[in-house]
């Protein structure tokens, strides 16, 4: 345990006057050698409530009412009680400014500069008010702060349509900001802004068999691009009629290299998204084992380009999580999101092609280092 440290009555009278002066209390300390803020701030207190005999007090000797000296002198009791009276004819006139009344604003804000060197019961006798009206009003005048990071946060919402959660809206902040997730979590639970996107589970069925070998083993990594690539096909019953989206993504930034959305479900339908990959040999497209995929015109074609097959095992759509994950997204922060479950195909098709093109290009994904897919790529080559 340190020892207390007596200071002299000189160094204390001098400490309150620079501190009057308005010297900033770090300056106090380091000029005249005080260690502790805390003796500076009961020094102040004293000083401010009149009890200047209590500065030559020993070390660890606190007097009680009526007990031990309480003025040196008559002369410096007089000058006690005259500060006193000063006090309470200049701090009211400081906090009304000229020619205003008390209001909450104005007593709050002042009462925060004078913070740890009156007491709240003091300040408000002073003031000529309630001491439950002054911690009514703090309270009022706190809740109509306004702090710019929460507007900024609604903004960015907003702009991604409530598609992300807190950890992705923390990462657009850490552009221009240092600023704790946690912080962002809790405004975002506060604001009532979550994301929006609903979360879709599956439940794998049926017995795992192979029609085709299973060479992908859920290795979903890719180190270069185009060596990875992950097809399905998934359903948008959200217009005039039943349409199909089929997606080709590149496992190494996660991007959508192919797609085609029609209105059959036949193998012509996957040819065509087929044909919009490079011909480029030893490349690797994993598909489930669907009829369109396991029809001979499609293996030939995969085949004639020198891409290698996989399949997934039968009823494991963990086996293609990647592709699965897309077309939810997908739904979740297109048609679900925005009510359009009864729309127009036209509408359908521009949707999906809208959505496509954002989440190539603008997007970003955590395990991307909070990048597009468009953008690592880039950024990588």
């Amino acid at each position: 345990m340190s020892t207390r440290v007596s200071y002299p009555v000189e160094v204390k009278m001098q400490a309150i006057q620079m501190r009057l002066a308005g010297v900033p209390v770090k300056e106090v300390m380091e000029k005249l050698g005080i260690r502790n803020v805390t003796q500076l701030k009961v020094w102040m207190k004293w000083y401010r409530e009149g009890e200047l005999h209590r500065l030559e007090q020993p070390v660890g000797k606190q007097y009680s009412f009526g007990k031990g000296p309480e003025y040196t002198s008559e002369l410096e009791k007089v000058k006690a009680e005259n500060r006193f009276l000063k006090q309470q004819l200049d701090v009211p006139k400081k906090v009304h400014g000229i020619g205003k009344g008390v209001t909450p604003r104005i007593v709050v804000t002042w009462m925060e500069t004078i913070r740890g060197e009156v007491n709240i019961n003091q300040a408000c006798a002073w003031l000529g008010i309630a001491r439950s009206t002054y911690y009514r009003w703090r309270s009022v005048f706190k809740m109509k702060q306004k702090d710019p990071i929460v507007e900024k946060i609604r903004q960015l919402c907003s702009l991604h349509k409530f598609r992300y959660g807190y950890r992705k809206i923390t990462a657009l902040l850490r552009i221009e900001q240092r600023i704790n997730h946690k912080r962002v979590q809790r405004i975002m639970q506060v604001e009532q802004l979550q994301c929006r996107v609903r979360i879709k589970k599956r439940k794998p069925t049926g017995q795992p068999s192979q029609s085709a070998e299973h060479l992908l083993q859920r290795q979903f990594h890719a180190e270069a691009p185009m060596q990875k690539l992950v097809t399905d096909i998934t359903y948008l019953p959200f217009g005039g009629k039943m349409l199909y989206l089929s997606s080709i993504l590149d496992l190494y930034n996660g991007e959508i290299v192919a797609y085609t959305i029609a209105d059959k479900q036949d193998t012509s339908f996957v040819l065509d998204t087929l044909n919009q990959l490079p011909n480029r040999p030893g490349m690797m497209l994993h598909s489930d084992q669907g009829s369109v995929y396991t029809s001979q015109a499609y293996q030939e074609a995969v085949k004639g380009k020198g891409i290698i097959m996989s399949m997934s095992r039968k009823g494991m759509p963990a086996d293609n999580a990647p592709i699965e994950s897309f077309h939810s997204t997908l739904k979740s922060e297109t048609f679900y999101l925005e009510g359009l479950t009864s729309t127009t195909t036209a509408i359908v098709v521009q949707t999906v092609r809208d959505y496509i093109t954002y989440y190539n290009s603008s997007r970003i994904q955590t395990k991307l280092n909070n990048q597009s897919p468009v953008e690592f790529r880039r950024l990588a080559a």
